[in-house]
């Protein structure tokens, strides 16, 4: 079986000259690579102690829930401003070009319950940053961070220190 890499698909000078995109999709269209991506995170989840996982809007989803229901543990989706029918909080976030709201519903995490995030991607580490500052506003406790591909060069970690991070491939670049 090839390694988790080999499923990533590197598309040179995309958005922008000097930038290699790195596409998350060509792990899901591959059945090996999917499952890859979704064993690598339920091993950096060997031997925590949590009680839910939450993700963000879309990619989040795709490899928390499987990792929700491996594991027998419920789901918390965070989206853009608007999208969830309940009761809100929100948190405003920076972008490279702007800035963003995302939404985590209120009754959404208990206080005490100890939380996973898992995403597809670290760059910046912001939308990360914003999640944490919604958890812990409930008063949930962020007990690891867990991404299938990291961007290092971007310095996200920066902003999520203090917190257990782990990433399943790191590209030393941007």
């Amino acid at each position: 079986m090839k390694k988790l890499e080999e499923y990533v698909r590197s598309i040179p000078d995309f958005p922008e000259p000097g930038i290699i995109f790195r596409d998350v999709t060509s792990i899901l269209q591959d059945a090996d690579g999917l499952h890859l991506a979704v064993d690598s995170i339920l091993k950096m989840l060997d031997g925590v102690e949590y009680d839910v996982v939450v993700g963000p809007e879309s990619r989040g989803f795709i490899f928390g829930v499987p990792v929700a229901y491996a594991q027998h543990k419920a789901f918390v989706p965070v989206r853009k401003q608007g999208k969830l029918p309940c009761e809100t909080i929100s948190a405003e976030y920076d972008l490279e070009y702007g800035s963003a709201v995302i939404e985590m519903h209120k009754d959404a995490i208990k206080p005490g319950q100890k939380v996973v995030i898992v995403d597809d991607l670290i760059a910046t580490g912001g939308t990360t940053e914003a999640i944490i500052g919604l958890i812990e506003q409930l008063g949930g406790e962020v007990v690891k961070v867990c991404f299938v591909m990291e961007l290092a060069g971007l310095n996200g970690r920066e902003h999520l220190k203090g917190y257990d991070v782990d990433s399943a491939i790191i590209y030393e670049g941007k």
